[in-house]
């Protein structure tokens, strides 16, 4: 298995967060969603962020205790390899990770979660929640080795057809 840290990027390490959200490869997970926000490109899923919104971000983020916000790093390279986050949604904390496209497939999410789960029981968070389509199956395998428990199902919709979304929680011991 990889060894990863989670390490807090510094203001000049935001290139790395813009290369992911601005690669196809990688965003083709998040493609073809019906959603309207600041920079979103329906047919690839990349977001794009320019350096003109950095500080904004950098602030809002990295500086909420609500949120935990945090660089997948590879112990042996000394390579980010992909981010991970909780952030407070209402009255329960949403996750996501995401794993650069030339990193997949090679052993990352499952210590990359491991890490977040220490983060979440050190801030006392009882239970992370995250959606997954049931089509991404390797990564909704990972999901459920570690922990995670399907707690309902719901369907979105991507290029205009239904997707079925496993959501999933896993309790912080």
């Amino acid at each position: 298995m990889k060894q990863v840290i989670l390490v807090k990027p510094s203001f000049d390490d935001l290139w790395f967060r813009k290369e992911c959200m601005e690669d196809p490869e990688t965003m083709s997970y998040n493609a073809g969603y019906d959603v309207s926000y600041f920079g979103y490109h329906y047919d690839t899923g990349c977001i794009d962020f320019p350096k003109e919104k950095w500080k904004a971000w950098y602030e809002k983020s990295m500086n909420n205790p609500e949120i935990f916000y945090a660089y997948i790093k590879d112990v042996e390279t000394n390579t980010f390899v992909g981010y991970i986050n909780f952030h407070k949604t209402g009255d329960y904390y949403s996750m996501g990770v995401l794993v650069n496209s030339k990193f997949r497939g090679q052993g990352y999410m499952r210590p990359a979660l491991r890490e977040l789960f220490k983060e979440a029981k050190k801030r006392k968070i009882d239970a992370l929640y995250d959606s997954v389509p049931f089509s991404r199956k390797n990564a909704l395998k990972v999901f459920l080795d570690e922990g995670f428990e399907i707690v309902e199902t719901a369907i979105s919709t991507k290029f205009g057809k239904d997707d079925e979304v496993a959501i999933i929680r896993k309790f912080i011991k």
